[in-house]
């Protein structure tokens, strides 16, 4: 009688199986879905596991310098999560982590779906973006505590970050709490930065766009400069703090033969003697010369070039920079009585939807499909990152994850081996890095000869 009770227990626990789970043979267990594959045996064998779905809601948040694709990347984290019955529902929270603490998330299904999909060619950060660091939690885990009764209220089982190196120790910081007081959230980190400054990715959504920018932007301004009889020295200032990713981009246009002579990044230590007789040499063998100097750029004591400029500091207590191509202009002017202009890019290089590249918009895209794909999967306290493959001899990008710990607050800089010997230039090897990124023309769509950008309602759930 025990005998038969079991076994028809058994065959009653396994027809339940059958309908609720698909066996993965490649994972060695049971995911819940469509039911197309199915090892009755499997049940009775110890080592198999039987992985539920985690269920619960999901935020979006972005922070930091907003880029002219992150919202790409949100656009990958919330059409795929809104597809996903892993996820119960899609928020958006207003202004990055201030949105969650202040209770302020968009209701992300109230959006139309044409309009979302607008958000692929909307610069800057439609979800809005902060610069608000969270204090370490053994000090002060006041924010912790109030992220947690907010992810239980909305019951929150998934949390993707969108952002740069201080936004990914912001999401490290939450997924470390999150497993010390024991509430079951994945975190994912998803990758933005112009700067291209992110730890083990092969580069970051958002550098390539403003790499095209940035390059298009000199070649355009090379030509301009060439158009009286008159010589003229112009200095271009490009963004970029501690890394010159983005000054380097400029070598791309000085690759097509239509850019700067001279590019000081801030990987090397600036020497004002130095720059100002290498310009005086250009500007006597061609009448003309260009500059590309980075931001960033600091004497051999550490002290920023523009540091009389600086006047203030985001919420990260990082130096806001600005002002230095004026300066240096100021300079070269009096030391060689040429015309001289200063120009500073600033914002329009992040923000230039127009001139982004497709390859960076499609990439950026991947990534936040990524950080939900393999949340659902079961991963946590990662970031996901790129991987360059090159196949058929063509340029191929993958997403690999990256351990949150390993990347947060941690810079890489431009390869001291892809700057030239006289430390004023890029070398080939960088070419060759950065133009297969910056490939492909922006699919955005226009009305009345203007871009036509995402329109968000922005619901703000109750």
């Amino acid at each position: 009688m025990i005998l038969d009770f079991l076994t028809v227990c058994i065959h009653v626990i396994g027809q339940k199986l059958a309908k609720n789970f698909v066996y993965n043979p490649g994972k060695s267990c049971y995911t819940k879905g469509k039911r197309n594959v199915y090892n009755k045996s499997s049940i009775l064998k110890k080592s198999e596991e039987i992985k539920i779905m985690l269920k619960g809601a999901c935020i979006i948040g972005q922070s930091g310098g907003p880029t002219s694709v992150i919202n790409a990347s949100a656009y990958g984290v919330i059409r795929t999560a809104l597809d996903n019955e892993a996820i119960t529902k899609v928020y958006g929270a207003e202004h990055g982590i201030k949105g969650v603490l202040n209770d302020r998330l968009i209701d992300m299904t109230q959006e139309d779906a044409d309009e979302l999909e607008l958000l692929l060619y909307t610069p800057s950060s439609a979800l809005g973006s902060c610069r608000y660091k969270i204090a370490d939690p053994d000090v002060d885990d006041t924010d912790y505590k109030r992220i947690l009764e907010i992810f239980k209220k909305y019951d929150v089982r998934y949390f993707f970050y969108n952002g740069g190196n201080d936004s990914m120790d912001t999401c490290n910081k939450i997924s470390k709490y999150m497993q010390k007081v024991g509430y079951e959230c994945r975190v994912m980190g998803v990758p933005k930065t112009i700067d291209n400054d992110l730890f083990g990715t092969d580069h970051c959504p958002g550098f390539s766009s403003a790499a095209k920018y940035i390059a298009t932007s000199c070649m355009e301004v090379y030509h301009d400069a060439r158009v009286y009889d008159t010589g003229m020295i112009c200095v271009i200032e490009v963004m970029g703090r501690h890394a010159g990713w983005l000054t380097a981009a400029a070598g791309l246009a000085t690759a097509m033969g239509a850019g700067p002579d001279l590019i000081y990044l801030p990987e090397t230590d600036f020497d004002m003697d130095k720059f100002i007789s290498e310009v005086k040499k250009v500007y006597a063998e061609k009448g003309n010369c260009m500059v590309a100097v980075s931001e960033g750029i600091h004497y051999a004591d550490g002290s920023f070039v523009s540091e009389a400029k600086t006047s203030a500091t985001d919420g990260f207590g990082h130096a806001q920079l600005g002002g230095l191509a004026a300066m240096l202009a100021e300079i070269v002017k009096k030391e060689t009585g040429a015309k001289v202009r200063g120009i500073e890019l600033s914002l329009l290089q992040r923000c230039g939807a127009h001139l982004a590249s497709q390859t960076d918009i499609d990439e950026s895209f991947m990534a936040g499909k990524a950080a939900v794909e393999n949340a659902v999967a079961g991963l946590t306290d990662k970031m996901v990152g790129f991987e360059r493959c090159i196949e058929d001899g063509k340029y191929v990008c993958k997403t690999k994850l990256f351990n949150l710990t390993d990347v947060a607050n941690t810079e890489k800089k431009v390869p001291v081996e892809w700057i030239n010997a006289e430390q004023n230039g890029v070398t080939q090897a960088f070419v060759d890095y950065a133009l297969p990124l910056i490939q492909g023309e922006t699919k955005m769509k226009k009305e009345n000869g203007l871009p036509r950008f995402a329109k968000l309602k922005k619901v703000i759930a109750k």
